[in-house]
């Protein structure tokens, strides 16, 4: 089942009595396990009825038995079970002796008082095992992975109506560019805004540039397409205000260079007919981040790219061995970048 939809019958109070939560989103985990939690049990339970249980220090078997004992001064008990590494072909080098066939067994009897959540972080589960397959089919299954654009989009318009407001398209794409699809800092940076418009308020493109501050690689993309635009002045306006921050010249050097491989990179991947999903899950981006870097790829040839890898270079080796002044080489470099050159077709 979908986060999206797991998450919509949580708030509904449609609570299953055992939940697997797989992937490496963690964020998502942890979102659904507080969730579940919060829905479940009042602040004033949690003390008697929450109970967690880490699998490389506690044998599963505790957990179970936990998970059968009868809720104290309450209707219902959580019992987490983190990090179930046995669900995978992972060894075992804390030595832990797991009765998994107790979790087996319970998880086809579930007690009625009891929601059990097992979190199994990790990118792939050993199907061939039974009690991976005994979960597959007694458990409420949700695959936290990583977001695509449209699940991103959706997913931050539920995040804005929680709190209260609500977030125009504009500023749903400003958001996640500025965070680089993050979403434990886009989730951070929703409740902000929403408790700067107000209830009923609307989050729009201005109020997010008023409100989060960019990261250093969004700095780096936005001077790049300032650039390449042949607006040098308000690219080097960008390189001045990072050395205002105390940002070393090398580190832009270094993130430039990091940028303009990216941009290679999506460009040969793009002739050679990857998917926008193949292309993040290659370079380890958010699907929305590719987008973006798909459209300014499109403004450069390969033999441009090459040349201006190849120019960084040469600025890193002029810094390092005292040839040149490091904030004067980066200076330089940027007023050198020749945007005309973009103009040749792509061969």
């Amino acid at each position: 089942m979908s986060y999206l939809h797991t998450k919509r019958n949580i708030e509904k109070n449609k609570i299953s009595p055992v939940y697997l939560l797989t992937g490496t989103e963690a964020f998502l985990i942890d979102d659904i396990t507080h969730s579940v939690v919060n829905q479940t049990l009042k602040e004033a339970e949690r003390d008697f009825n929450l109970s967690v249980f880490e699998m490389k220090e506690t044998p599963v078997d505790m957990a179970i038995e936990d998970a059968q004992t009868l809720p104290f001064l309450g209707e219902k008990r959580v019992v987490i079970v983190k990090e179930a590494y046995f669900l995978t072909g992972q060894r075992d080098e804390a030595k832990i002796e797991h009765n998994v066939k107790a979790l087996e067994e319970y998880v086809q009897n579930p007690a009625s008082e009891t929601v059990l959540i097992i979190t199994a972080p990790y990118e792939k589960l050993d199907e061939r095992k039974k009690i991976t397959k005994a979960l597959k089919s007694n458990a409420e299954i949700v695959d936290s992975k990583e977001f695509d654009e449209k699940m991103t989009l959706e997913w931050l318009t539920a995040q804005a109506h929680e709190f209260g407001a609500d977030i125009t398209e504009k500023g749903k794409e400003t958001l996640i560019q500025l965070q680089s699809g993050n979403l434990l800092m886009i989730a951070n940076e929703v409740k902000k805004l929403a408790l700067y418009v107000g209830e009923g308020g609307t989050i729009d493109e201005d109020i997010v540039h008023l409100l989060v501050a960019r990261t250093i690689e969004q700095d780096i993309f936005s001077m790049i397409d300032h650039v390449i635009h042949r607006r040098i002045e308000k690219g080097l306006d960008i390189f001045f205000d990072l050395l205002r921050q105390k940002e070393d010249p090398l580190k832009v050097v270094a993130l430039l260079a990091r940028q303009f491989r990216i941009l290679y990179m999506v460009s040969e991947m793009s002739k050679q007919g990857y998917s926008q999903k193949q292309m993040a899950s290659q370079l380890k981006l958010h699907p929305y981040v590719v987008k973006l870097v798909g459209q300014q790829a499109k403004k450069f040839n390969e033999r441009q790219l090459l040349l201006w890898l190849d120019g960084l270079a040469t600025v890193d080796f002029q810094i390092k061995t005292g040839q040149m002044d490091k904030k004067l080489a980066v200076e330089l470099f940027l007023m050198k970048m020749n945007p005309q050159e973009n103009a040749v077709s792509k061969a």
